[in-house]
């Protein structure tokens, strides 16, 4: 049969129960840990996807730039021989046409309710 009582020695790694200031500085290590666990972790996580939110949208500002720079620049030569309204009349019928489909979707379709 095992022996059920328990042994009246402290673990190695555990404070004796004599020792409360290495019980009170486990205690503070512990709830510093928790916290920083519900608190930094997020807002470092936030700050992260907004860092780089920031950037994804920068370099998509220029990528935009420059490509609709490059593609009137294409068209004024090899297209509209030297015409550079009608490339940038082309273009900006681009950006409206895309402006009008976004702002076409800027609000979600609420479904009609049933007649009753």
């Amino acid at each position: 049969m095992a022996n059920t009582t328990p042994d009246p020695r402290p673990s190695p790694g555990a404070p004796a129960a004599g020792d409360w200031p290495a019980r009170a500085a486990d205690l503070v290590d512990a709830v510093v840990e928790v916290l920083r666990d519900k608190t930094v972790r997020p807002l470092t996580l936030v700050a992260r996807a907004v860092v780089f939110g920031v950037i994804v949208a920068a370099a998509a500002t220029v990528t935009v730039a420059l490509l609709s720079i490059a593609a009137v620049r294409l068209l004024t030569v090899y297209v509209f021989d030297g015409r550079v309204w009608a490339s940038d009349l082309l273009v900006g019928a681009v950006f409206v046409v895309v402006g009008l489909v976004a702002w076409s979707r800027r609000f979600a379709k609420i479904p009609a309710a049933a007649p009753r």
